[in-house]
């Protein structure tokens, strides 16, 4: 079964028609991702990469490893732990990816789920099509994106952010015989063909406030959001908690780009540098960036004015195109989105698709620190220890901002 109106069209002109709404998708206003640097603008066609590469994705655990969970569960909420491996037809899957905002090329979020995209070209998976979220659409546009891909002949789509959440909901429900994956939402996970993948990014990042706690020399740090919403609150959150856990006489000044539903927070790199500079020049020496492409300029700040900085969802200090403020990354907090999306696709693959939601966490390696770069090995026996202390509950960490 695909789109309402493709089911409506005259049974003798069936195989001409489909074909017809393959082309006439083109009206979407998405773009395709045809390379690391892709631009988040729309376009009208949804053509096929041919030669697409990971930038930026340098997870500790992400590329070349195995996914971390099992394939073919259902439910409200599954544990992610088992190891899982393609044992099906790889061919037999036709992968659609919906990136948000930045697109492949972020050097964060999107290029995760790209990696992981990557790797299952590689393996043997049909791509059908890589489109792009504009800065400022119209929800609609998010419905419109999904739908080309169905259109194209996806199987499986993945949907890279909780700003699809209703797009997915309307084109799931239109399309059952397609699965559907979301990062970051929760909303969808008893909708049968849909899984949801989520993390607890609390975690993570309070390991790194704990790095940024012991490492401070001004006992003054920071937190820049990109966007203020209940998720990137979860960062703050866990970032401050670890802070204070590590160094109580640290304060913690925190600040977003952009408020919603203006999301260009998570892909202005210019507005992150200038709101860096000034907390760095305010005495601020470690400034977590939860921001996506935005982390960029603060980087570029850190260098400038001599201070560090932290990175967020994959190694940062590995990411190429930022080789040049590399050495002011402290370290990075890992949200493993190509383990995640991997799992989706193996899953896929094994003839089970994954459904409900499934929870990625310290306890199941799904978040993490990274330490390339050498910054931190001085201190990996506290962060052990208080990854240990999470993990065993005796710290809960919290997952909205004490203020």
């Amino acid at each position: 079964m695909r789109r309402a109106g493709t089911l409506k069209l005259i049974a003798g002109l069936a195989a001409g028609a489909l074909a017809l709404t393959a082309c006439s998708s083109g009206s979407s206003s998405s773009s395709s991702s045809t390379s690391a640097a892709a631009s988040a603008a729309v376009s009208s066609s949804a053509e096929l990469p041919t030669s697409a590469s990971a930038a930026g994705s340098e997870s500790a655990a992400a590329s070349g490893s195995e996914s971390a969970a099992a394939s073919g569960s259902a439910g409200a909420s599954a544990a992610v732990s088992a190891p899982a491996s393609m044992t099906g037809d790889p061919a037999s899957v036709k992968l659609g990816l919906a990136y948000d905002v930045g697109g492949r090329g972020d050097q964060s979020f999107n290029d995760l789920a790209a990696a992981s995209l990557d790797k299952a070209k590689a393996a043997g998976v049909t791509i059908v099509g890589e489109l792009t979220a504009g800065q400022g659409e119209a929800e609609s546009a998010k419905s419109d994106r999904l739908n080309q891909l169905v259109d194209s002949g996806a199987t499986d789509i993945i949907a890279v952010g909780f700003a699809y959440a209703d797009a997915v909901k309307q084109v799931a429900a239109d399309n059952p015989d397609v699965h559907f994956a979301i990062v970051d939402d929760a909303s969808l996970k008893d909708v049968k063909n849909v899984a949801s993948l989520t993390f607890s990014e609390e975690q993570g990042s309070y390991l790194v406030g704990v790095a940024a706690g012991k490492k401070t020399k001004t006992n003054k740090v920071g937190f820049i959001g990109g966007v203020n919403t209940p998720l990137i609150q979860k960062f703050q959150a866990g970032f401050e908690a670890g802070v204070k856990a590590a160094n109580p006489n640290a304060t913690v000044t925190s600040k977003y780009i952009t408020e919603p539903p203006d999301f260009a927070g998570f892909n202005s790199p210019q507005q992150g540098e200038t709101i860096a500079t000034g907390m760095y020049n305010d005495g601020i020496d470690i400034i977590f960036a939860a921001a996506g492409g935005s982390g960029a300029g603060v980087f570029k700040a850190a260098k400038a004015t001599g201070n560090l900085g932290i990175g967020v969802d994959s190694d940062q200090y590995k990411s190429p195109t930022l080789a040049d403020v590399k050495d002011v990354i402290m370290t990075s907090m890992l949200k493993k989105v190509d383990v995640a999306t991997y799992d989706f696709i193996t899953s896929a693959v094994n003839g089970q698709p994954l459904e409900g939601e499934h929870k990625y966490a310290l306890a199941n390696d799904g978040v993490g620190y990274s330490t390339s770069g050498g910054q931190i090995d001085d201190i990996v026996p506290d962060l052990e220890a208080a990854k240990a202390e999470i993990i065993s509950g005796a710290v809960t960490v919290p997952t909205t901002p004490s203020s």
